[in-house]
C-alpha cells in the first residue's frame, strides 16, 4: 500500500496525475476559488461521535514520532470547553501539546463541530509554536469567518474512495485538502493492532511537493500519520484514555 501511495504522490509531483489533487476538483481551485460552504449553525453540535473521528469529552490520545529531525510527543485532549467562531458555529475545543524531551514545541487549540449528517468540520485553530530563538509564532492560527477563512471537512460521515475535500481554507495560509484512497485492512501502532481502517492522502497547494498519509481507526480516530515525501516525519498512536 505504501509503495502505491508513494507512486501516486510521485506521479502527482510530476504532473501526470494532477487530476487527483482535491484543489483541482469540486473542492474549489486556486486562489480564485469560489469555495464557500453554506452552513447553518443550527445544524451543528459539539457532540462529536463520527466513528472515524470521535471526540468524547475527557478523552486523551498520546502520539510519538519524528518531526524536524527530532523526536516529538503529542498529547491531544478533548476538553469540555467550547468556542463560538465568527462563522456562527459553536465548536468543541481540542488541545494538542507537542514536546521534545519535555521541552514545549507547540501548543494548539483546535476547534471541531459535527453536523447533523455526521460530518466533522474543522472551523479554526489557535496555535503557538515555540521557536528555539525564544520567539512565539502564531501565524498558523485562523478562524472560520475571519478574513474570509472557510471551514473544512476533517472527516465525512460516510467516506468513500475517491472522495476529496478541503479541510480548511484561508487563501495563502490554510489550504489543506484530503483524498480518500483506501478502506479496510489493519495496521499496527504502539497502541496495538487496529482494524477496518480508513486511509487518506493529504496535500496543500501551498506545498505542491508535500504529500502525507493518514490512517484512521474506528472508535479511535487518527492512528498514524506520515510524510510520503521530504524528510522523514511520522506520528503513531501510543495510548488512549477516557
Amino acid at each position: 500500500m505504501r509503495k502505491l501511495l508513494v507512486a501516486l504522490a510521485a506521479l502527482a509531483i510530476g504532473g501526470t496525475l494532477a487530476i487527483w489533487a482535491p484543489w483541482a476538483s469540486s473542492a474549489g481551485s486556486g486562489s480564485g476559488s469560489t469555495y464557500e460552504p453554506a452552513l447553518d449553525p443550527a445544524n451543528f453540535t459539539t457532540t462529536i461521535d463520527n466513528p472515524y473521528f470521535p471526540l468524547p469529552v475527557g478523552r486523551t490520545l498520546v502520539y510519538q514520532g519524528l518531526k524536524d529531525g527530532q523526536t516529538q510527543d503529542d498529547r491531544v485532549t478533548v476538553t469540555s470547553r467550547t468556542k463560538l467562531v465568527a462563522e456562527g458555529i459553536t465548536a468543541r475545543v481540542v488541545t494538542d501539546v507537542a514536546t521534545h524531551n519535555g521541552t514545549l514545541l507547540e501548543k494548539t487549540s483546535d476547534w471541531y463541530a459535527q453536523d447533523k449528517q455526521g460530518n466533522v468540520w474543522y472551523v479554526g485553530e489557535d496555535t503557538a509554536q515555540y521557536l528555539s530563538s525564544g520567539k512565539i509564532d502564531t501565524s498558523g492560527s485562523w478562524e472560520a469567518g475571519v478574513h474570509d477563512a472557510e471551514p473544512g471537512l476533517v472527516m465525512e460521515a460516510n467516506p468513500q474512495i475517491p472522495d476529496s475535500y478541503r479541510q480548511e481554507f484561508l487563501v495563502g495560509q490554510a489550504e489543506d485538502t484530503a483524498w480518500v484512497v483506501d478502506r479496510g485492512g489493519s495496521t499496527t501502532v504502539p497502541y496495538g493492532k487496529v482494524r477496518n481502517v480508513l486511509t487518506t492522502l493529504e496535500a496543500t497547494r501551498l506545498e505542491p511537493d508535500a504529500y502525507d498519509q493518514k490512517v484512521y481507526a474506528p472508535g479511535v480516530g487518527s492512528a498514524r500519520e506520515q510524510a510520503l515525501t521530504g524528510e522523514p516525519e511520522f506520528a503513531e498512536l501510543v495510548s488512549v484514555s477516557g
